[in-house]
């Protein structure tokens, strides 16, 4: 929750470092800076009321507020959430569900999300060979065809073999043990 600002009567604060548009007018009571900020037609606006001493502006107050409001929309504006989506593949999934799988993934990491790859491990499989479940983890990776990144290595699970990737601008390479035992992809990455 945002802090009211402070103008005028309502500054606590006995002695203030006082600033304008043009600079600092240096360190003054508040009752000095009022009378000030008076003369001139302006408000005395509490800028940083944690500095020592706390820090106000000589400035008109719908001014301060609208360019602060503007700041603020801006930094709203620039800020992009990033969501995770979820891909659950499993080890017996088709090649053509794997690359409608891979298409998706590779959609979301156009629009900058995270994608969590889950290779679901039913029953006995999660006791399979370690190497076996990455080369399959590793088949989808090989149809996404946008660059990408590993933001998380592939780990166990409850469910299974989970990896997370994100949008990066080089194509992460698949682990070598494995490109020699699978054969390349047929798709091109774009």
């Amino acid at each position: 929750m945002k802090e009211k600002t402070r103008i005028n009567h309502q500054i606590k604060a006995p002695m203030l470092r006082v600033i304008d548009d043009d600079g600092s007018l240096g360190n003054m009571t508040t009752t000095e800076a009022i009378k000030l900020a008076m003369e001139r037609g302006l408000d005395l606006i509490e800028i940083s009321p944690n500095a020592t001493p706390p820090v106000a502006k000589i400035t008109d107050y719908g001014r301060f507020q609208y360019t602060t409001q503007k700041k603020d929309r801006d930094a709203r504006a620039k800020a992009h959430v990033t969501e995770t989506k979820n891909v659950q593949i499993k080890i017996g999934t088709s090649e053509r569900d794997l690359e409608l799988k891979a298409k998706k993934a590779s959609e979301w990491l156009r629009e900058s999300h995270r994608v969590k790859l889950d290779l679901f491990l039913p029953g006995r499989t999660k006791y399979m060979e370690p190497k076996f479940l990455e080369e399959r983890l590793d088949r989808i990776l090989r149809l996404v065809s946008e660059d990408y990144k590993v933001a998380e290595e592939p780990k166990k699970s409850p469910k299974g073999l989970t990896i997370v990737i994100e949008r990066g601008s080089k194509k992460k390479e698949v682990t070598e043990k494995t490109d020699k035992a699978v054969p390349p992809p047929t798709i091109e990455a774009k």
